[in-house]
């Protein structure tokens, strides 16, 4: 049995020792430098305010909406329609007409104004490195533009509907080199095949968390702490490397366990942490309908004359309007009088048996601090927020905007007991460090110089095993052949 721990330990060691090293040096990276995403503040930043002197004609349409839009596509407003059981599609503001599909002069001109610089290059690609994930499909293909200026600043423009939908700078793009995708195993030609790329995932880390597993009973094994220790007093009977190897492997054990395991962990391997959620019918009953805005839209540039993006939705069966511009919170107008939204936490709470039809709501809260279920790991969590728990055999819990009657998130006991298992565990983040950063980049920092040292130090002594040159058959062995 000893023997076959050693063993396993031994060439699982040696096989993944490298992947180790490289996942706690681009652990270190991704924890200051993120996937390149575009985020809200963004993108406001580089539409231009709204030309209300074009916008002349408002959308017609004869199917249910989730969503409507205002907003500039290059020089001309254009309406944002997003139906609720079809493909989201465009109109112009100034005429009425389908906005079709973005060309290249139209594209190149959209990355000049969002992006504030002259584009220098620009072509159409399917997908590269950063634009590989299925959430960029419904623009593909790309317009990837690159413009003038030191940062090496790139834009991808939506063909299909003129968006930008994702900027990277040369500084981002480098360091997730060395973080992101060696993290995530994330190369494009592996990424794009999503089954394959999970099962990679899984088979890959997996071994590592038996390599963790047989490394601390082995580590454990070879501890003397009390007064028979080995000789000249030490804890440990090995010297150099593998000194090194064992010392780090004990100090850092129970991280390098847990953060192999919340690693294998992130692609939720046979799907044990799937759930339905809450279906589309269900969501729909809960909004209500979201109405096209009035004809006269005089009262609409009174309200929102600097906005850069309005938006039309029903949330709690309650329509209204957001008006969103950067540098500023988002401020909600009623729909139908353009006087600021009131908040009803009576309408939420009786709109919300919707979403879980035929079960009843069992509580409903309000948070006014993070806690173990909300919270934000970068920037703030919004707040405040109403949680409503169903009792409903999958525990469904449901965070919603208590301004806006908008559902946030939502998550079953599947996904709570996963908030444990992978998010604490791969990013520690519990409130407590949370709200002190420092202290939580020093715990991370130093857990991961321990399993740096780990796992570079079986590189070295692994390497130093497979150089061992082999022993040749003893003659007895020989003879009896």
């Amino acid at each position: 049995m000893k023997r076959w721990l050693y063993l396993v330990h031994r060439w699982i060691g040696i096989a993944t020792c490298l992947l180790l090293v490289m996942w706690f040096a681009s652990g270190l990276v991704m924890l200051y430098v993120p996937f390149p995403s575009l985020d809200s503040e963004e993108r406001l930043a580089g539409l231009d305010p709204i030309a209300w002197e074009q916008v002349t004609q408002p959308p017609v349409v004869d199917t249910p909406l989730r969503q409507i839009a205002l907003e500039m596509r290059g020089d001309r407003p254009v309406w944002r329609l997003s139906p609720w059981e079809a493909a989201p599609f465009s109109v112009w503001a100034d005429s009425g007409e389908p906005a079709g599909r973005a060309g290249e002069a139209e594209a190149q001109a959209i990355a000049a104004g969002f992006g504030k610089a002259p584009v220098t290059a620009m072509w159409a690609i399917h997908s590269d490195q950063w634009t590989v994930a299925e959430r960029y499909e419904q623009h593909r293909p790309l317009w990837k533009a690159e413009l003038r200026g030191h940062n090496g600043r790139v834009l991808y423009v939506s063909s299909r509907t003129g968006e930008v939908a994702l900027d990277t700078a040369q500084g981002e793009r480098f360091w997730n080199w060395l973080g992101s995708v060696p993290h995530w195993l994330y190369p494009r030609a592996l990424r794009e095949e999503q089954p394959l790329w999970r099962q990679v995932v899984m088979w890959v880390s997996g071994p590592c968390i038996l390599a963790a597993i047989t490394g601390i009973w082995i580590g454990l094994m070879r501890v003397r702490a009390g007064r028979k220790r080995f000789k000249g007093g030490r804890m440990t009977p090995y010297r150099g490397w593998m000194k090194w190897h064992h010392v780090t492997g004990l100090v850092g054990s129970a991280f390098l366990l847990l953060w192999i395991f919340s690693g294998w962990l992130s692609v939720d391997p046979f799907r044990l942490f799937a759930s339905d959620g809450i279906g589309s019918e269900a969501l729909q009953a809960y909004a209500g309908e979201t109405p096209l805005p009035a004809s006269d839209l005089g009262l609409l540039v009174q309200a929102a004359p600097q906005a850069h993006r309005l938006v039309w939705q029903s949330a709690a069966d309650r329509p209204f309007l957001r008006l969103q511009q950067p540098g500023a919170e988002d401020r909600l107008l009623a729909a139908d009088t353009l006087l600021p939204l009131r908040p009803d936490h009576d309408r939420i709470a009786e709109r919300s048996t919707a979403l879980v039809p035929g079960v009843p709501v069992a509580a409903i809260d309000m948070l006014a601090r993070p806690d173990a279920y909300w919270y934000a790991v970068r920037g703030e969590a919004h707040l405040p927020v109403l949680r409503v728990k169903f009792a409903d055999e999958a525990a469904t819990w449901v965070h919603i905007d208590p301004a806006s009657g908008n559902i946030l998130g939502e998550a079953d006991a599947k996904r709570r007991v996963y908030r444990w298992l992978f998010d604490l565990f791969h990013r520690w983040d519990l409130n407590l460090l949370l709200g002190t950063p420092p202290a939580r980049d020093v715990l991370i920092w130093l857990m991961s110089i321990a399993g740096l040292i780990s796992s570079a130090t079986a590189v070295v002594v692994g390497w130093r095993r497979l150089r061992r040159p082999r022993k040749a058959p003893s003659a007895a062995i020989i003879n009896h052949s």
